[in-house]
């Protein structure tokens, strides 16, 4: 259920009878030559949407800016401060509550949200608002994505590559996939991003001269639908884990 699409009268039905909504969340920033700065939150806002769809649970509109200034470098990037877009999400994760809802998953695309959607989740935790976690795609299927790709890359990598290629081919540059992978991945990059046990750079472009990492020509549409499919098997067994949860389970611990 998608809750944009309903009538109020018609959300009150779920609201009373379930508790559980799903968030998509991801940016409008630079994936480089050959795919489009809606990336992230393309890919987030399928995921959520075909898990709602096989799970029947509630999902919101999609966040499509989120904590990108480090891509600033590159044209149309857009971002918000990570303050604001903590305050932000955690303040309409409250208005969800009213409604009745105490548990979340954010459904990610983006990894610089990771660690501001954890402390929001840990915010609506301790005060026993409500259990909120963060999802992240690839995450929840690392052993395939290395069985496909010798070089995934961690940003505009063949594993985005092929996902966006099988959900929005047309707005792929399937012509610039060779460009992206010779222009962008650096041979330093290992040991620019991780130098003495500190990482020694702020911004993407001090590691890639377009914006992406990884080997792009190894996408494919194909490889995006495994990838799709395996993580949305992922994402409706978490829904379901945490459904079947009591809410007193969800609680915070007492202090001892």
């Amino acid at each position: 259920m998608y809750l944009a699409d309903e009538a109020w009268p018609d959300l009150e039905a779920y609201f009373e009878t379930e508790s559980l909504a799903l968030v998509p969340l991801g940016s409008t920033e630079q994936h480089g030559p050959a795919l489009p700065e809606a990336t992230d939150h393309l890919i987030a806002e399928a995921f959520a949407r075909e898990a709602a769809d096989r799970t029947g649970v509630l999902c919101t509109p999609t966040v499509n800016v989120g904590v990108s200034s480090h891509h600033r470098q590159f044209h149309g990037t857009m971002w918000v401060d990570a303050p604001v877009f903590r305050d932000y999400v955690e303040s309409f994760s409250r208005n969800l509550t009213y409604h009745g809802i105490d548990r979340l998953v954010y459904v990610n695309a983006h990894g610089g949200n990771i660690s501001h959607l954890r402390e929001v989740g840990r915010r609506l935790h301790e005060d026993g608002t409500a259990y909120t976690i963060e999802w992240m795609w690839n995450d929840s299927i690392p052993d395939l994505v290395e069985e496909l790709f010798d070089q995934p890359g961690p940003h505009g990598g063949p594993k985005e590559t092929s996902v966006i290629q099988f959900l929005r081919p047309e707005l792929v540059h399937d012509d610039r996939l060779e460009e992206a992978r010779d222009d962008g991945f650096s041979d330093v990059f290992e040991e620019s991003y991780l130098r003495n046990g500190s990482r020694t750079f702020y911004d993407a472009i001090d590691n890639t001269e377009n914006g992406v990492l990884g080997d792009q020509t190894d996408a494919s549409a194909e490889k995006g639908e495994q990838l799709f499919e395996a993580a949305t098997e992922q994402l409706v067994e978490l829904i379901e884990w945490l459904r079947a949860r009591d809410a007193e389970e969800l609680q915070p611990a007492l202090h001892v």
